[in-house]
């Protein structure tokens, strides 16, 4: 799923291309992307462009006459920007949205539709896509700590959960963790004030710098290459692969549709933590250290 950084840069090359630009028309591929009726889609065709912004990990298109369309990409969504001789991907257009200077194909690979598109009139009708999670780099440390303590749950939990922090999912919160050289299972209350200012700077920075390098690759161009799988991450997606800090090999622990990824020498005092899949196969033969593997 495309997280803050994945979104800003999204949101500023859309604003580039569209900003202030007419919607001329709307062309719904698969009708069930769509998930308001009122106001009706027609309603926003003819109207202006007028900003474009992130709510959390949605894309908000302001439009004339206080319209808005929200997009959520949710895991296979994408947007792609095509020029006017362009044919839109195949079968997994969704929706074609038509500008003068373009048009822009919200797409989903796979077969589960789960990116959405709703219309709304009003900045009212936007707070209910607003999950109330906090934007750490608005925020100060007090602030973080307040509402990373608010409940007590594990730190994986907590930074992926959107109703305290903004955009962060499942592989930023990886590499934050790592960053910050903290078990993804520590609880939030047991942090000490040290191990929580070190998450904060870690957060900080692990969302700042991924989103200047997005911004980098990307350049003038619209973003391609949308993915939560990156070479250059130090431990998301990258199991078994070497820590670029201490060149243990990465761990993971696999739950519903995720892994968590982690390195044990730098995270977890080389303690290796007990997957469910694994160690109901292995059982007594899982490895509870790096010594042990």
């Amino acid at each position: 799923m495309p997280e803050l950084p994945d979104v800003v840069v999204y949101c500023e090359a859309l604003d580039a291309r569209v900003g202030g630009e007419v919607l001329q028309r709307v062309r719904l591929v698969s009708p069930f992307v769509l998930r308001t009726a009122v106001p009706a889609i027609g309603e926003v065709e003819g109207k202006r462009v007028v900003g474009v912004k992130r709510l959390g990990k949605r894309i908000v298109i302001a439009l004339e006459s206080d319209l808005f369309l929200v997009i959520h990409l949710m895991i296979a969504g994408r947007l792609r920007w095509l020029d006017d001789d362009a044919k839109p991907p195949g079968r997994i257009t969704l929706a074609l949205f038509e500008f003068s200077r373009g048009r822009l194909a919200l797409t989903e690979a796979g077969t589960k539709r789960r990116a959405s598109l709703h219309v709304v009139r009003g900045r009212a009708a936007l707070q209910p896509f607003d999950m109330g999670g906090i934007d750490v780099h608005c925020a100060d440390l007090a602030t973080f700590a307040m509402r990373l303590t608010s409940e007590n749950h594990t730190l994986k939990r907590a930074l992926t959960d959107a109703r305290l922090f903004s955009g962060i999912g499942n592989a930023y919160s990886d590499e934050i963790l790592h960053r910050a050289r903290l078990s993804p299972l520590a609880l939030t209350r047991k942090l000490s004030g040290a191990e929580t200012a070190r998450l904060y700077s870690a957060a900080r920075d692990v969302l700042s710098e991924w989103t200047e390098r997005l911004r980098a690759q990307t350049g003038e161009s619209f973003p391609e290459k949308v993915t939560a799988f990156r070479p250059e991450m130090a431990v998301h997606g990258r199991y078994r692969e070497p820590c670029p800090v201490c060149g243990e090999p990465v761990q993971r622990i696999v739950y519903a549709e995720n892994e968590c990824n982690y390195c044990a020498r730098c995270q977890t005092g080389g303690t290796v933590l007990a997957d469910r899949a694994l160690s109901r196969l292995l059982h007594d033969s899982f490895p509870r250290s790096l010594d042990d593997g």
